[in-house]
């Protein structure tokens, strides 16, 4: 009996950038390389290996997979649940969280000064 397949969540299932350990050049898969003649959506497993970092020149070896930006970090299938907050990407979360915590300190400072 086979196993079924293991679901992946949409930031898992999105193309990885990966960044060069040598310089911090970051290769996206949706841009590609206009440099090198790669064309937006080329994989990074795809490059040709000859391919190099076009900022330092240093192998493919050298870059290491850094995940991939602006996808949301749950499943499909839950994306439309709760107040649409399913919907936000990690750094969109991270600004909705931490930009109430400052308003809401921003509100305690002002009502403690009205005393």
């Amino acid at each position: 009996m086979t196993e079924p397949a293991e679901e992946k969540t949409l930031a898992e299932a999105a193309p990885s950038r990966y960044e060069c350990r040598s310089c911090g050049y970051v290769y996206e898969p949706n841009k590609g390389d206009s440099g090198q003649n790669i064309p937006a959506g080329t994989a990074f497993e795809d490059l040709p290996s000859q391919w190099r970092c076009p900022v330092c020149g240093a192998r493919r070896t050298v870059f290491d997979d850094i995940g991939a930006i602006d996808a949301p970090s749950g499943f499909q299938d839950n994306l439309s649940y709760g107040f649409g907050v399913n919907r936000l990407t990690p750094r969109q979360k991270n600004l909705l969280i931490f930009g109430a915590l400052g308003l809401g300190f921003l509100m305690f400072l002002s009502f403690y000064g009205l005393s």
